[in-house]
Formats: C-alpha cells, sequence, structure tokens
C-alpha cells in the first residue's frame, strides 16, 4: 500500500479527537475543527474520519443511536452508553478478552474479535433525576 499524502486537515482532526475523551461524532468534530480550519468541509471530515477509522488510527464507535462517535483511543477498552443523555463513556476495568475464546468454544467458525458495549443512566443524568 503506497503512503498516503500528508494532510493538514487530516491531522487537525486526529489532533482534535485526541484532546477529547467524549467520543464525540462526525458533525461535533467539522464544528470544532472549523473554527481553527475555517475552509473545511463537512464532507471532508467525513472522508478523513472515514479513511482514519478504516486503517486503524481512530475507532468507529456504533452504539445503537444510528450516529457514528469517534474515539482516538484505540487500545482494547470497553464503553458504557447513557440511555438518557446519549453520552459514551470509556470504562475503567479489567480485560473480559477471555470472552472471544468462550465464544469460541462452541462455534465452529474463527472469531477474531468482539465489541461490547455496557448500557443505563450515567451519574450526571442520576444526580439530574434527584
Amino acid at each position: 500500500m503506497a503512503a498516503r499524502k500528508f494532510s493538514k486537515q487530516r491531522e487537525a482532526i486526529k489532533e482534535f479527537l485526541m484532546t477529547r475523551k467524549d467520543h464525540p461524532t462526525a458533525d461535533v468534530i467539522y464544528r470544532n475543527v472549523r473554527s481553527q480550519n475555517p475552509n473545511i468541509s463537512l464532507g471532508t471530515v467525513y472522508r478523513n474520519l472515514t479513511l482514519l477509522a478504516g486503517e486503524g488510527e481512530i475507532n468507529r464507535l456504533n452504539v445503537g443511536d444510528g450516529i457514528d462517535h469517534f474515539d482516538a483511543d484505540t487500545s482494547p477498552h470497553y464503553h458504557f452508553v447513557c440511555m438518557e443523555c446519549g453520552s459514551v463513556i470509556d470504562l475503567e476495568m479489567d480485560s473480559i478478552e477471555s470472552i472471544t475464546s468462550a465464544a469460541a468454544a462452541n462455534f465452529e467458525g474463527q472469531i477474531i474479535g468482539h465489541r461490547t458495549y455496557f448500557y443505563g443512566m450515567c451519574g450526571k443524568c442520576i444526580k439530574s433525576r434527584s
């Protein structure tokens, strides 16, 4: 595969994502990156997010709300999705990687990984209900 050409816009997108822990959507990324790069288009943001996710430089999260969220942290970790406010939060927990071998135990195919999301209500939403 040929080396891809450097892109100031792509780097701005990556740099923005690396400052975030809230797993923003493409629209949020676009609005924020545009403040520094007024000529960037939403289409450019989408294309670069697709490219970065396809190359494994960022993660694309499909948490069930119909909107892709993006995460610069590509290390194995788990996410919590608040069903009240929609926030996507990294979970600090021990690895449950053994679930892959448990799933493969009675499966004739080959399992190479898994994605696990935990759902419920975040602490902020619980406090706001009190």
